[in-house]
């Protein structure tokens, strides 16, 4: 059994992801960014221990939602599944891109770490000059292609803690519409099988998996000098250095 915080909680992959932990017998604590999508994410899971609020858009919150996670005790698995895309460039830095870096280096590090990238990472730049909290050009695609550099990183610094990343799919959810090709179930299996499961197939990281399977991602989320200028430009704007 393993104890489990997933963001992003409330409903879609998130809530899914939440419902299959709990049936295997985890224990989990929810998040979500206001009251009350709070208790719609614990009426539609009710054996959650908990839910976290604080809003990803908001530094001071994601930063709340770091210290009560470490209130709640330790994880075993943190699950950085929150995420926007028809958004302002400004709500998908601070959301997509760095609400999981403070996350990542606020929380006390749990075994395991799985973060929740897109297929449409692969058409992204790394646009480190874009990564700005007034005026800058991170498109969705940008800041699914940093979680995967974070991911990256992590793994490297911390070899001690399986990180890896998922490409969910494009999976009928509010997000990604209702007309989404992909199968739904497939869409959160991945990462609840990272976040629990014994395998071996499991217990790696520096990973991008898709379908529970090791797939493509783009070239640029390798780069370590990459890695590190977003590590660097994350921590100037959060006032949070990475713990390397």
């Amino acid at each position: 059994m393993a104890r489990i915080f997933i963001t992003g909680s409330a409903d879609g992959l998130g809530q899914l992801a939440a419902k299959s932990l709990l049936d295997q017998g985890n224990e989990v604590v929810l998040h979500a960014r206001n009251a009350a999508r709070g208790r719609h994410a614990r009426q539609h899971a009710p054996r959650a221990e908990n839910v976290i609020i604080g809003d990803l858009s908001d530094l001071e919150q994601t930063k709340r939602v770091a210290s009560e996670a470490n209130a709640s005790g330790p994880f075993d698995t943190v699950i950085h599944n929150a995420g926007v895309y028809q958004a302002s460039a400004r709500d998908i830095l601070l959301v997509n891109t760095l609400a999981p870096y403070i996350l990542t280096c606020l929380i006390t590090k749990p075994g395991r770490l799985v973060y929740l990238s897109s297929g449409m990472h692969r058409n992204g730049q790394a646009n480190l000059d874009g990564i700005q909290l007034d005026g800058g050009r991170v498109s969705y695609s940008d800041s699914k292609l940093h979680v995967v550099m974070l991911c990256m990183a992590v793994a490297r610094h911390w070899p001690d803690v399986y990180a890896n990343a998922v490409d969910p799919g494009w999976v009928p959810t509010r997000m990604g519409g209702s007309g989404a090709p992909d199968d739904l179930q497939k869409g959160y299996e991945t990462q609840t099988w990272l976040a629990a499961s014994d395998d071996s197939g499991a217990k790696v990281s520096g990973r991008y998996f898709f379908h529970q399977r090791e797939s493509r991602f783009n070239p640029q989320a390798a780069d370590v000098r990459l890695q590190e200028r977003l590590l660097g430009l994350c921590g100037e704007i959060t006032g949070i250095t990475f713990p390397a």
